[in-house]
Formats: structure tokens, C-alpha cells, sequence
């Protein structure tokens, strides 16, 4: 038992070390930053020309941050394919490591891009719109959610990665996965009866959205009991997605070879 911390904590760094590549920093962190910079004047210009207003960035730079979530999220998912594919998994079990060490391992990377990845964009956000006084609260609300978040799509993408054998089935259904809770979320705009009702429905079941809505509120010091209402459904999304990927996860082969 007393191994089991150290193990944990190498296997977060040996995970860390495989993710800061300059090929993973590009997709993690560069692919929300671009989206920030460009959306965010694109559509901001856009709404100027219109007669709306200008602060589009205020808007979107918190959204921004939540989709670091599920970026978080696609680390574990990628890392367990990966490692399965080239018998890494198999040899890592064959030291000190247990499947539950190498589990939590994985996890606690997400949760930490998560978080660091959310700091990053904060401080981009800082850059583009100027600094924002966050409250206490509004700043636990911000990385809460967004921690609670890195875990539930940390937990999607590991159940997906425990069923997928093929690199391009893996591949396809993780693009799809981050395409749809992204533009299908108040990320990028906000929820809307003029929407149509498709829309709205995946509006409102999807988590990322409720990660979106709390970030922003608690950006911007405007929290509700809504907010709290939908951390609670999160919570309970993440712990039946947690539940069914460390299941798929113990009954998946330890090498796809």
C-alpha cells in the first residue's frame, strides 16, 4: 500500500511526459487557443458590424476554458488505445503497477490538462479581453466544473478506447464525439428558443454544456441555483460513465495484438 502513491505518481508523470510532445501541446492546448483568437474576434467583428455588441470574448473565452474538458478528456482515452496497441500496458503491468494504479494514472493526467489547460486559456483570455476580477467562488466554480468535467469525458473516451480495436474506429468516433458536444453546447453561443428543436435537445442533455453555463456564471460572477442543479446532474453522469469505463476497462485484453 505504501508503493501505491509513488507508483500513481509516476505513472501521472510518465503519462505528462508522453502528452507535452510538441505534436499533443498543438492539438491540447493550440486547437482551443486558435479557436479563441479566431472565433472570438471573427464573431466578434461580426456582431460590431451588425450593431451588436463587442464583447463577444468576454462570452466565449469561458467556454473556451470548459472545452479544455473534453481535450482533457481525449488524453486517457488516446493513451490506453495507444498503450494496448504497442504492448506498453502489458509491459507497465508486469512492473509494480496494478491496472487499478495504471487506471487512476490516467485519470488524474486528464484531470490535470484539464486544469492546466483551463489556467492556459485564462491566461489568453487575460491577454485578448483584459483581466477579469473572478471572485473566490466564481473561481471554484470555474475549476470545479471543469474538473468534474475532464473526468466525466476522461471516463467517455477510456470506455470508448476499451471497446475500439481499430486506430481509425478510435480516431473517427473521438472526432465525432468532441465535434458534437462542442458546437452542440453553449461553448460558442447560447442556448436559444430560435433554435431548432434537434438543437435544443442536445442542447440541454449535453454535460458540456452545464460545464459551459457554470464556467461563464461563475466567470462573470453571475452564478444561480441552476448552475448548481446541473453540477449535480453532472456529477451523477460522471459517476455512472466512471462506473462503465473501469468495468470495460478491467474486462479489456491488456494488449490488442
Amino acid at each position: 500500500m505504501s508503493l501505491a502513491a509513488p507508483n500513481l505518481l509516476r505513472l501521472i508523470y510518465r503519462n505528462t511526459r508522453v502528452n507535452t510532445d510538441p505534436g499533443s501541446l498543438i492539438i491540447l492546448l493550440g486547437l482551443p487557443a486558435m479557436y479563441l483568437v479566431f472565433f472570438g474576434f471573427g464573431f466578434q467583428s461580426l456582431a460590431a458590424a451588425s450593431g451588436g455588441g463587442t464583447r463577444y470574448l468576454t462570452f466565449l473565452a469561458p467556454g473556451i476554458m470548459s472545452f479544455q474538458a473534453v481535450m482533457a478528456g481525449t488524453v486517457g482515452g488516446s493513451m490506453l488505445w495507444a498503450d494496448r496497441r504497442w504492448g506498453m500496458l502489458g509491459q507497465l503491468l508486469v512492473g509494480p503497477f496494478t491496472r487499478l494504479e495504471y487506471l487512476f494514472g490516467i485519470m488524474f493526467t486528464s484531470l490535470l490538462w484539464g486544469l492546466g489547460g483551463a489556467a492556459v486559456m485564462l491566461a489568453i483570455a487575460a491577454v485578448l479581453v483584459g483581466w477579469t476580477t473572478v471572485s473566490v467562488v466564481g473561481g471554484l466554480a470555474i475549476f470545479g466544473a471543469i474538473a468534474l468535467g475532464s473526468i466525466f469525458f476522461g471516463s467517455v473516451m477510456l470506455l470508448l478506447a476499451a471497446y475500439l480495436k481499430s486506430n481509425t474506429a478510435y480516431n473517427s468516433v473521438q472526432i465525432l464525439v468532441i465535434f458534437l458536444v462542442n458546437f452542440a453546447s453553449t461553448v460558442f453561443y447560447p442556448y436559444s428558443s430560435a433554435l431548432p428543436y434537434a438543437l435544443r435537445v442536445l442542447f440541454v442533455v449535453n454535460p458540456l454544456t452545464y460545464i459551459a453555463d457554470t464556467a461563464r456564471n461563475g466567470y462573470q460572477g453571475a452564478l444561480t441555483a441552476t448552475n448548481g442543479l446541473e453540477m449535480l446532474v453532472l456529477a451523477a453522469e460522471t459517476v455512472v460513465f466512471l462506473f462503465l469505463a473501469t468495468r470495460a476497462y478491467l474486462r479489456s485484453d491488456v494488449s490488442l495484438e
